[in-house]
């Protein structure tokens, strides 16, 4: 099933991996979370099955840990499944985005949590993309 303008939060658990989903909640966005495979688990996104979250988000805000192999992988199977137009922010820390430039390059990083101001102009793109 279709939600116009579903965000999709990859986010680590816990208060320090916690976005104010009200932020985009009050821009009248509905938001997922997902808090990734836990450790010994496979992300259903790298499997057969794939991840129905990932395919009915219109938009992501990817912020689990790349220094963990298999957030690498679930970052580039966002890149390689072929949207092009679904904006993807992804959340690194400075010497993450020294360390993995290659694979972030073709995404818009932030290096720090985002701001409401940011938050904004992500929720705004998310809805001009789904008005093409």
């Amino acid at each position: 099933m279709d939600t116009p303008g579903l965000i999709l939060l990859d986010v680590p658990p816990g208060p320090d991996g916690e976005f104010d989903r009200s932020i985009l909640e009050k821009l009248e966005h509905p938001v997922a979370t997902c808090h990734g495979p836990a450790r010994g688990e496979v992300c259903p996104l790298l499997g057969p099955e794939g991840c129905a979250l990932a395919e009915a988000a219109h938009g992501i805000v990817f912020a689990l840990d790349l220094d963990r192999a298999q957030n690498r992988l679930i970052l580039e199977a966002y890149r390689e499944e072929g949207n092009p137009d679904r904006p993807i922010r992804v959340v690194v820390r400075k010497e993450q985005m020294e360390r993995y430039g290659d694979l972030l390059a073709d995404f818009e990083v932030w290096e720090h949590d985002p701001s409401v101001s940011e938050l904004d102009g992500f929720a705004a793109e998310v809805e001009a993309v789904d008005r093409l």
